[in-house]
């Protein structure tokens, strides 16, 4: 996964004030760290699904330097490891 873009990036290619953009997130019940966690977690699902990468792939893939860092996020946001949730899918 290549870097996110800033918060400001988006903003300005969007052509829109950081602080609308920022009013317009929290209305919708989001912050762009949360967005961006979001993105990450469904990269990591569709990677798992996919059974063609491995574990330390799809940690790189979506910005974690360590597979032990995108396993504790993993379990963080499904509530299993990744091993069990691709396990689960057959």
């Amino acid at each position: 996964m290549s870097k996110l873009p800033s918060f400001l990036d988006i903003a300005s290619s969007l052509e829109i004030n950081p602080k609308k953009l920022r009013r317009l997130l929290s209305e919708e019940g989001l912050t762009y760290s949360e967005l961006k966690l979001q993105l990450r977690r469904d990269i990591a699902i569709y990677h798992l699904s996919r059974r063609d990468t491995s574990g330390e792939e799809i940690a790189f893939k979506t910005g974690f330097s360590e597979s032990s860092a995108f396993i504790r996020a993993f379990k963080k946001w499904t509530g299993v490891t990744p091993y069990t949730y691709r396990k689960d899918l057959t």
